[in-house]
């Protein structure tokens, strides 16, 4: 699949024309400078031919973050096979755009000069013949906010782009397909594409701070995300692949959250973009700093994996920095997060890449407890033998009963506990099926959702 790399200085619209291409707000817009920082990427269509499109940071090097930002994008541009170099159009071209755009040139890939923010004929007249001076064979003049131009630049972005020929199946007059067929030829394909999906998301959680970005580098093994001492440089989630015993791990870097108070400007974009990939996420990485005492907001953060039901791995960073022996360290973390006592704890320096290497496996395992079935008749059969050791409490005198459990979804695994009486079901007695299971099977990471519902007929069963 092609690369396509959005280069250019700070806020000339290169997350906004990002946004276009995607057909969805991706990416953080804002007119505060340098509100990109990382290299971010996404599968887009170009009319019919998927592509990457890499939205990268500001080339500005006017302090070590941003010198940092600058060499990731340009290492980008050298990974990509189309360079979309950004100027804007309301100011005239400077020596510096010119060097920038030289430079991309001797890399040796397709590249086009967009100049944006040109919202009309007459502007395009006035100014278009000062970037002639760069000499782009392909130069393209648009309004990104207005959707003025862009049509034209995703034209010549899908001529770029290699096409693959499809053969349509061939039918004779003989082939007889009836609706059932169809219907049945449909269901299995979506059994086969559930089967076969194997991408596990995984996001990153934790305060500012707290190495996230460190991890995720060390996740991937490369330099993917931005690291700085400077707190709150992650703002928009970064999504990286890697491809691990045949599962593709999605990590997704999100940006760090602060107390209530202390979120402003773009990072109140950033906290509800996080929340919007937890919903898609498949596990939760919760990632907590061992070098100091735990805080309310690890608290409130981990609520989030409990809130969104995700399996989780809680990761304490900064190890070599612990305050507490290993021992210590997991039980202050038990009883700080009660509710997330299903969660495996490691301990990492992410920063010396210090065992890291090992959540690769926790994650495969987490998942496959996060999606695994138990076959209808098992459960019953451990429904038997629960009630024979605690029997289910009446409700006032009157008899309560579970006339049998069903597993009806994954992720996480969700049990349909059927009943003549659900909403006499206390709390502890679910807490004891939950505990149960917890023995039988291996459900370590991932939380477990019982569900009590009325038996469809409305006899009551005294």
């Amino acid at each position: 699949m092609k690369k396509i790399a959005l280069i250019g200085k700070p806020n000339v619209g290169k997350s906004s024309l990002f946004n276009r291409i995607a057909k969805e707000r991706n990416a953080i817009t804002s007119e505060v400078s340098g509100t990109t920082r990382d290299v971010k990427s996404i599968e887009v269509l170009i009319n019919e031919t998927a592509a990457i499109l890499l939205d990268t940071g500001g080339l500005d090097d006017s302090t070590t973050l941003f010198a940092t930002v600058r060499d990731k994008s340009l290492q980008a541009a050298r990974d990509s096979d189309i360079i979309l170099f950004m100027v804007d159009g309301k100011m005239l071209p400077d020596d510096e755009d010119k060097k920038i755009f030289f430079q991309l040139q001797k890399m040796g890939k397709e590249i086009a000069l967009v100049v944006n923010k040109i919202d009309n004929d007459k502007q395009q007249e006035e100014i278009g013949w000062e970037f002639t001076s760069f000499g782009a064979k392909n130069i393209f003049f648009l309004s990104v906010s207005h959707n003025r131009g862009t049509r034209k630049l995703i034209s010549w972005i899908d001529s770029k782009l290699p096409k693959e020929e499809k053969e349509l199946p061939q039918l004779s007059e003989d082939d007889d397909f009836s609706l059932e067929d169809m219907i049945a030829a449909q269901d299995m394909t979506e059994a086969i594409k559930e089967e076969q999906s194997n991408e596990i998301k995984i996001a990153i959680i934790g305060r500012v701070n707290v190495g996230k970005s460190s991890l995720l580098n060390a996740l991937v093994g490369e330099e993917r995300s931005v690291v700085s001492d400077v707190a709150g440089t992650t703002i928009d989630p970064v999504d990286e692949q890697l491809v691990y015993e045949d599962k593709v791990f999605t990590f997704v870097d999100t940006a760090g959250i602060r107390r209530r108070g202390k979120i402003e400007g773009i990072e109140k974009f950033a906290l509800n973009r996080t929340q919007a990939m937890l919903e898609n996420a498949d596990i939760a990485l919760l990632v907590l700093d061992a070098s100091e005492d735990f805080k309310e907001l690890d608290e409130r953060i981990a609520n989030l994996v409990d809130k969104f039901e995700l399996g989780c791995i809680i990761v304490l960073n900064k190890w070599d920095e612990a305050q507490h022996d290993y021992k210590e360290s997991v039980q202050l973390v038990r009883d700080r997060f009660k509710f997330l006592a299903y969660a495996p704890v490691i301990t990492v320096s992410a920063l010396n890449k210090k065992r890291v290497h090992k959540i690769h496996d926790i994650i495969i395992q987490v998942y496959k407890n996060y999606t695994f079935r138990i076959p209808t008749s098992k459960l019953n059969e451990i429904l038997k033998r629960t009630n024979k050791k605690h029997q289910l409490p009446s409700d006032h005198g009157k008899i309560t009963k579970i006339y049998f459990v069903a597993q009806f979804d994954i992720k996480p695994p969700r049990i349909a506990l059927i009943m003549n009486r659900p909403k006499s079901l206390h709390f502890s007695y679910k807490r004891y099926l939950i505990n149960q299971l917890r023995e039988y099977f291996d459900f370590s990471g991932t939380p477990l959702i019982l569900e009590a519902k009325k038996k469809k007929s409305d006899e009551d069963f005294d």
